[in-house]
């Protein structure tokens, strides 16, 4: 049985949230939902951190964030905040000061650990510096650095401990009169994580940024981030995402755009639907799927899915709902095209045809974008 994405009327509508504006990115309300990613270089090294931050947002970043936990680091980004090209948030914990020398920097946004700077007025110092600059700042609470009274009172880091916190934290900004705020809640357990949000979501109008947090290397960080996020962005929970992996940061950004992908939510290349095999296909799908995927990896298409099925079954239907599809057989397969179907076509010539097919219809696709039926932010 192939897998096939959801289309965009089967997720739940967004959430209704407030909207904030991070440099040039919309977020809330509405607006598409935006992928994100950390640097993991020394901040303080801007030329190591520029490649870095174009790289990501060459893979599709919206947003990046680095690490600001010295003194030589906040320096560094004014030259970053220059250059990166895509909007800097500066990841701040423990010292007020690191958060000024930030925003005196430009940065589009902060992100604040609640608890980490623990005297109230420096938090309303910072809070006030960022009114005036109208830069958003993220509350973004961890299930590793949660209060240790709160830990107690909760016994342990429970969703409603991570929900507490932040919204503790989010009382002072809002006693400052500050409403440019987006809300997280990590957790590295993944029910606990949509347990938290979902609590989150029912209490707050603010935004809300997605993630696992300590996900792990692939292939276990991005089943535990697709199936944390995307259960979330299928309910209509969620404003940002980052995928958290331990691996390059830009393989996170490539993830984060497949889980959009295949909800239907964020389509920006080809979606690839093939069956696992079985014992009635008649020819090595396998081998022919690689065939294909490697193609298409170097045509670079734009949104459009494409079948490749390996027996009479499940094959010639799947293939007619892809926008192109071949339902292959002994020597030869029968193509489709936007439900149509076209004909027959000799072995030697179906991964030939299947992609002239694609092209096509992608052509007309990118004349036609209203019959295109993208979902947000394609």
């Amino acid at each position: 049985m192939a897998t096939i994405s959801a289309e965009p009327s089967l997720v739940a509508a967004r959430r209704t949230s407030r909207r904030i504006r991070l440099g040039t990115v919309d977020i809330g309300d509405g607006a598409p939902i935006s992928i994100q990613s950390m640097t993991t270089t020394r901040t303080e090294d801007v030329g190591a951190t520029l490649v870095q931050a174009h790289a990501l947002a060459t893979q599709g970043a919206d947003i990046v964030r680095v690490a600001v936990p010295h003194e030589a680091d906040a320096k560094a980004l004014p030259a970053i905040v220059a250059q990166a090209g895509v909007p800097i948030v500066a990841d701040v914990h423990f010292s007020y000061r690191l958060a000024l020398l930030a925003l005196e920097a430009g940065v589009a946004g902060l992100r604040l650990n609640p608890g980490n700077i623990r005297d109230a007025a420096q938090i309303r110092t910072v809070v006030r510096e960022a009114a005036s600059r109208k830069v958003p700042i993220r509350v973004g609470a961890n299930a590793g650095s949660l209060d240790r009274g709160l830990l107690a009172r909760h016994g342990g880091a429970t969703p409603e401990a991570l929900v507490e916190s932040a919204l503790t934290e989010v009382a002072i900004l809002e006693d400052e009169g500050f409403g440019d705020i987006k809300i997280s809640v990590k957790h590295q357990n993944v029910a606990q994580m949509i347990a938290a949000y979902r609590l989150l979501a029912a209490a707050t109008p603010y935004p809300l940024h997605l993630g696992v947090t300590e996900a792990g290397p692939p292939p276990t960080g991005l089943v535990k981030s697709a199936v944390g996020i995307g259960t979330l962005l299928a309910e209509g929970i969620g404003d940002t995402i980052r995928v958290s992996l331990t691996a390059d940061p830009v393989e996170e950004v490539t993830t984060a755009k497949s889980i959009l992908q295949a909800l239907g939510i964020r389509r920006s290349t080809f979606d690839l639907v093939a069956c696992p095999s079985c014992g009635r296909a008649e020819l090595d799908v396998v081998d022919l799927t690689n065939q294909v995927l490697a193609r298409l990896e170097a045509l670079a298409l734009p949104p459009v899915q494409i079948a490749v099925m390996g027996c009479e079954v499940n094959g010639p239907g799947e293939a007619r709902d892809a926008d192109v599809g071949i339902a292959a057989g002994p020597g030869r397969g029968l193509l489709f095209s936007r439900g149509r179907q076209i004909g027959w076509v000799p072995a030697e010539r179906m991964v030939d045809a299947l992609l002239e097919e694609a092209v096509k219809v992608a052509r007309e696709k990118q004349a036609n974008p209203a019959e295109a039926g993208l979902g947000e932010g394609a």
